[in-house]
């Protein structure tokens, strides 16, 4: 199996097609990139931006390239010595243009009548022989009307389009009447939480899950993705979510067959400790659980205490503001807090999120759980179905991971029931009972559970909690634990080494399409760890002068104005409005309250123009923007050269200080790295400043040294520094790649810098050169001053001779 030695991720769309990524594979190739790494390229629905609305598993998106752009695209990286990975997406279709997917299409035209009844996960017996489709405003059905005649006659509504099934419009009824006699019911959109029958991706219902599991399902979805490996056109496939489907080890296994054993990747979300399930046919994880590794080892331990003081006392004051001052005081005559209880109060709100994602956006998954444990048998003891609706959506609130993957994973439900009943002692007996049903590998209730335990887990964690627990943004990242607050080297160490001896070729990455923050965004955030005191001041000053009423969330505004500064005010707004609703608190996405977003509005476009709330920011911003700049670096280098295959995200080879999709789905000005690059290779000098020629510099260097010397990268040993400042060296050696990074530069400075500090460099006859400076070192003691006395970071290359 040909594994990659780094990757590039392309999104693709329209205005940047397979033709133009085939066009930079030159640039790829200079950078040092070993595989092109493409997001999907499947026929998506018209205008999508990233392509995971398939519409058309047959062919290749026309918008991105078709067919003939991933031709010229292989053909370029492939006569370029790299291989070509593609994100796939197995678990459901776009269905928001019904007309565009021919399966749906024909689902709603012939319900269970139709071939593709068995495709899709539809309840029919709760939608009385329909499908519910929650499309419908507040005029019901007062505007449908029917367009078209005879066999070409469709339902109209608005801009929406729904076939008519065969013989129910020809005795000239009305648009109402023919609608009745549909296989599907257009339904009210606020009906769509409680009482939607089919399966979906997450929350949302125009992205209908597929039964993959079914051979023919799986075959016509990815006889294409078969061409591509026939063809020798793709190399590896990345697969995105595979915890909606309902036997992922089985698909797995089915896809290795498919592509000959190709490299596979799978986009999989693990829990603290949780281990990749051991047999699946992978390579490993997207690498989520690398990056919040990486960020944590940039982090102040110290800081935990001051900011935890902080985010107390934003929680706990009443709605209003304090003045400055008081406010300041409040927070110093706070008692020191243990870390032990920033996590219970991360576990409650977690526990509050989780539970009102089960009520609430997912309560009609919740409600077919109950459904299919009926129609297995039901409980042993009979059961009101309302205290078996309440038992599930408490077992799926106290699920400690994603999912399990019976039999696999069993302890995590013993877990879930374990804290349900310890929290539930009134519905013990029903829980127990529901668990066993559930534990009942292969029946209907037990798989859908696992499929929607990960829904519940993403909705009321990543785009819930994670917008409410702000003591420091940078922690909540998708497959990070907010609640641990930082590592140590040693600890990085371990994992790094358990790690080679796991899932070797497993990706790591910094940024995605899919991050909150971007790598360079959140190395800055990362850096208010160092002074959190003087961060609890700004923030005190900021709400005096700009309050919004709600502590927690203004604490995760400033801090992501803060990181991503300077940026647009467009973005700024777009950012703000999005995070106010994610969080759900003073306002929401169902039901926005108009006062708090016209207040928040207000409150943004100030600090663009108000010299002391400007100004406020940026002292702020003065104070870390070194540290976040060597934070950034250290975590690129980092993330480059230790275990694993590292995916630079499109454009973060420069600065990238970008926020949640689709602000991180921005163009990227290529001509500029490109003339960047250019001017690094002809020697011009390079200096960490906002070009981001620094990173530039890192990143092409370990790119290249890793494609071009891979037997310097076969192992994992770390070094440990001496003297005053040892705790601020990161360094390991690969095998003959010695990475040395700074770590908390602010207090490094505050103790005296590198004074009386060494690091041991490991035996080599010839000594190591410094890739980014082309200083030589002989091994054994040196002073880490310098070591890192160009740059806060150092990549160094065992010299070979005779």
């Amino acid at each position: 199996m040909r594994t990659p030695r780094s990757t590039y991720r392309f999104q693709l769309t329209a205005d940047f097609t397979l033709h133009d990524a085939a066009r930079l594979v030159p640039y790829l190739a200079r950078l040092g990139v070993d595989w092109v790494y493409l997001s999907p390229i499947l026929q998506a629905e018209a205008g999508s931006q990233h392509g995971y609305d398939v519409t058309d598993h047959s062919r290749i998106d026309e918008s991105r390239g078709g067919a003939e752009g991933l031709r010229v695209l292989a053909e370029a990286a492939h006569e370029a010595g790299m291989g070509v990975l593609v994100d796939i997406v197995p678990n459901h279709v776009g269905v928001a243009t019904p007309a565009d997917s021919a399966w749906w299409w024909n689902l709603l035209q012939l319900g269970q009548e139709s071939r593709y009844a068995e495709a899709f996960d539809v309840d029919w017996e709760a939608g009385g022989g329909r499908i519910r489709i929650p499309v419908l405003g507040d005029d019901s059905l007062e505007a449908l009307t029917i367009e078209g005649s005879g066999a070409d006659a469709v339902l109209a509504y608005y801009d929406h389009r729904y076939p008519i099934a065969p013989g129910t419009a020809d005795d000239g009824a009305d648009a109402v009447t023919v609608h009745s006699r549909q296989h599907y019911e257009l339904m009210n959109w606020r009906r769509e939480s409680s009482e939607l029958n089919y399966r979906r991706f997450f929350a949302v219902s125009t992205l209908a899950a597929i039964r993959v599991e079914e051979p023919w399902v799986f075959d016509e979805s990815h006889a294409e993705i078969g061409r591509w490996f026939r063809e020798g056109l793709v190399d590896g496939l990345r697969v995105d979510h595979p915890d909606g489907l309902a036997d992922p080890g089985g698909y797995l296994e089915r896809l290795a067959e498919l592509t000959g054993g190709a490299y596979v990747l799978v986009e999989k979300i693990l829990e603290g400790d949780e281990p990749l399930e051991p047999s699946w046919k992978t390579a490993g994880t997207t690498g989520y659980d690398a990056l919040a590794l990486i960020d944590r080892v940039f982090i102040d331990p110290t800081g935990e205490a001051a900011l935890t003081r902080l985010d107390r006392w934003l929680r706990g004051e009443p709605l209003g503001h304090e003045g400055a001052a008081s406010a300041a005081a409040e927070v110093e005559r706070e008692a020191q807090v243990e870390a032990a209880l920033a996590a219970t109060d991360y576990h409650e709100l977690v526990r509050s999120t989780k539970r009102g994602v089960a009520d609430g956006i997912l309560q009609a998954e919740v409600r077919r759980l109950a459904r299919d444990i009926e129609r297995d048998g039901g409980l042993a003891t009979p059961t009101e179905p309302a205290a078996v609706t309440d038992a599930l959506a408490e077992m799926l609130t106290a699920f400690p991971v994603y999912r399990s993957y019976l039999p696999d994973g069993r302890e995590h439900l013993e877990a879930a029931l374990a804290l349900a009943q310890e929290r539930r002692p009134e519905l013990s007996d029903v829980l127990a009972e529901t668990a066993v049903m559930l534990g009942r590998t292969g029946s209907a209730a037990s798989t859908r559970f696992q499929q929607t335990s990960g829904m519940v887990m993403a909705k009321g964690v990543e785009d819930s909690a994670f917008y409410r627990f702000t003591r420091l943004t940078s922690l909540t990242e998708v497959g990070a634990l907010p609640e641990q607050f930082s590592v140590t080297a040693e600890e990085f160490h371990a994992a790094q080494r358990r790690r080679l001896a796991s899932t070797p070729d497993a990706m790591t990455t910094l940024s995605t399409h899919d991050t909150k923050r971007s790598e360079d965004t959140r190395a800055r955030i990362s850096a208010l760890s160092e002074v959190a005191d003087g961060w609890a001041g700004t923030l005190t000053k900021l709400r005096g002068l700009l309050p919004l009423h709600d502590g927690p969330f203004e604490n995760l505004l400033w801090q992501a104005l803060l990181g991503a500064w300077p940026l647009s005010r467009e973005r700024a707004q777009a950012y703000a409005l999005k995070a106010a609703r994610e969080a759900g608190v003073s306002t929401n996405w169902l039901e926005p309250d108009a006062p708090f977003e016209e207040r928040l509005a207000h409150v943004v476009d100030t600090v663009f123009v108000d010299p002391i709330a400007r100004g406020l920011l940026e002292n702020q911003l003065a104070a870390l923007d070194g540290a976040g700049a060597s934070n950034a670096l250290g975590a690129k280098l980092v993330q480059l050269t230790t275990v694993g295959a590292p995916d630079v995200y499109q454009g973060s080879e420069l600065w990238d200080r970008s926020l949640v999709d689709p602000d991180n789905r921005r163009p990227v000005d290529y001509d500029e790295r490109s003339a960047l690059l250019d001017r690094q290779d002809a020697g011009e000098p390079v200096s960490l400043d906002e070009s981001g020629a620094a990173k530039l510099l890192v990143v092409s260097t370990a790119l290249r040294l890793r494609r071009d010397r891979p037997e310097l990268f076969t192992g994992y040993r770390g070094l440990s520094a001496r003297g005053t400042a040892a705790g601020h060296v990161l360094a390991f050696d690969r095998g003959g790649a010695v990475t040395v990074v700074t770590r908390l530069p602010v207090t490094l400075a505050r103790g005296g810098g590198w004074a009386g500090t060494v690091l041991e460099l490991p035996d080599a006859p010839h000594g190591y050169v410094d890739t980014f400076t082309g200083q030589v070192f002989r091994a054994g003691e040196r002073p880490v001053a310098e070591l890192l006395s160009v740059f806060p970071v150092a990549l160094l290359q065992r010299i070979e001779g005779e």
